[in-house]
């Protein structure tokens, strides 16, 4: 098919402030706080809005509407980008910012975005760690970055569920399961427009970070599902040629991360985060009879929405929430609140007509946190998803940074190392190896078959807003990022 084509403007090349009841304290972040809780849950938020069935939705019917080339952000010469909604319902829309690969656009993968939360928006990811352009310190102007992850591949952000970033409409998702039903159908919608079809036989990736821990293993789960749907005749669309997962700093699997709390609050590479006094109340909140660790059991053996959410609320009361002391949960080096990355609402404020925005953008959606702290969904593990995608053969990251604790390595690599799938025994015999950039260490990784797994040094919760040593601002997340995407293992340089 033709390759897209912009006809109006060919020649054009040119944190956190969170509103809620019973919330106390602005600042950026992927995570809701409540009553000073971070991850909590608030009985007095409004639930979700109906407890019977999503109604289908039909992707056919739905439209892509496209504002070409708005001259923000990419100022690469001949680089093309565009922003947009999908419309999954009549009263649902997906906002997109899509960038052209700086080179090759034609073959260049195809990689997704998404922030987490759940509710947070994935211009966090585009404007404060890994896009075109990122956001100055003065929050009303962005530079140009010269590690952009669409140097060699198309990037497409994705502002979901409905109701988050600059999307707008009935709020209706609550688990990551329905959020991977919407994301299936926008992506059909945007693979489907005559702009954007030439894209749909390029290598796909998925990159999430944060609640995608929850996110990525189960979109990618959800696509090879509809893919083999496809085949098998029972599913009309277009296929998904998923062939990259990767995933930082994730909430995957509850029960073997929550545990990496109690060890990072005591031992990090940076300093202690709390009292011995404190880590034994958290510690004794984890392991006393009903505690966390038997709420997240009893939610992952079947329990229902409530009991899943009183699992998320006692463990974030008791052990996530006091446990970071008075460090900043996502860069424990500084004192919370970190004013770093800076802060996105003026900057997209000031930007809203040109990228054709219909909403005004907040970084979280309180609302769409709660739908998900309703259903429990938080405490639900997603490892099973992440094995089923490792095992189909799709090519898989995990990385985090070292100076984040709100989903520290101690957490992850418990995660990682409890994976049971075809690299599992390969996997345990691995060492990790240094992790180099231009002959810098800045990190540690292992490989196993199409599997990897990295630890970055320096590094907060936004890995790729961060620098080490002589590397510049997102370096060592750039060649991590650009060795994945080429089909290849981790290696250093």
């Amino acid at each position: 098919m033709a390759r897209w084509t912009f006809l109006s403007l060919a020649a054009a090349f040119v944190t956190q402030t969170l509103i809620l009841p019973s919330v106390s304290g602005a600042g950026k972040g992927q995570f809701v706080k409540i009553d000073g809780v971070v991850g909590g849950v608030d009985e007095a938020l409004p639930i979700r809005l109906s407890t019977q069935p999503r109604p289908a939705k039909v992707a056919a019917a739905g439209q892509l509407r496209v504002t070409e080339n708005p001259g923000v952000c990419e100022t690469t010469p001949g680089v093309n980008s565009a922003t947009g909604y999908g419309d999954i319902a009549s009263d649902q829309s997906i906002f997109f910012w899509f960038f052209e690969a700086r080179n090759n656009p034609e073959s260049a993968p195809l990689a997704l975005w998404f922030n987490g939360g759940p509710g947070s928006s994935s211009m966090i990811g585009l404007f404060q760690e890994l896009g075109p352009c990122r956001i100055n310190n003065d929050t009303r102007t962005v530079s140009l970055n010269p590690f952009s992850w669409n140097t060699n591949a198309n990037m497409l952000f994705i502002d979901q569920p409905v109701g988050v970033g600059f999307s707008h409409g009935t709020l209706d998702v609550g688990t990551s399961q329905e959020a991977a039903e919407d994301v299936w159908t926008f992506l059909q919608i945007f693979l489907g427009d005559e702009r954007f079809a030439h894209l749909q036989e390029n290598e796909l990736a998925l990159w999430t970070e944060s609640y995608g821990g929850h996110y990525g293993p189960t979109f990618a789960a959800h696509f090879l599902d509809q893919n083999a749907a496809i085949e098998a005749g029972t599913v009309s669309g277009i296929p998904l040629n998923l062939k990259v997962l990767g995933v930082g700093d994730g909430l995957t699997d509850p029960l073997n991360q929550y545990p990496g709390y109690l060890a990072y609050a005591a031992s990090n590479p940076y300093h202690a985060l709390v009292s011995q006094s404190t880590l034994t109340r958290a510690t004794t909140a984890w392991t006393e009879s009903g505690g966390c660790k038997d709420q997240i059991t009893s939610c992952n053996n079947g329990g229902s929405n409530t009991v899943c959410s009183r699992a998320q609320s006692f463990c974030n009361n008791n052990i996530l929430s006091p446990l970071a002391g008075v460090w900043d949960v996502y860069y424990v080096p500084t004192r919370d609140p970190d004013p770093y990355p800076p802060a996105l609402d003026t900057y997209l404020a000031s930007i809203k007509s040109k990228i054709g925005a219909e909403q005004t953008w907040q970084e979280t959606n309180d609302d769409v946190y709660s739908n998900f702290a309703s259903t429990g969904d938080w405490m639900r593990n997603s490892r099973p998803n992440l094995e089923k995608v490792i095992n189909a053969g799709v090519r898989t990251i995990v990385y985090d940074g070292d100076a984040d604790y709100i989903l520290n390595f101690n957490g992850v690599e418990a995660m990682v190392d409890a994976l049971d799938t075809q690299f599992t025994a390969e996997y345990k015999q691995q060492t990790f190896t240094s992790f180099t950039v231009h002959g810098v260490a800045t990190g540690q990784f292992k490989n196993a078959g199409t599997f990897s797994y990295i630890r970055i040094f320096g590094a907060g919760h936004e890995v790729p807003a961060y620098k080490f040593g002589s590397l510049k601002t997102g370096e060592a997340a750039f060649q991590m990022f650009d060795q994945i995407m080429s089909g290849n293992s981790l290696s250093s340089t």
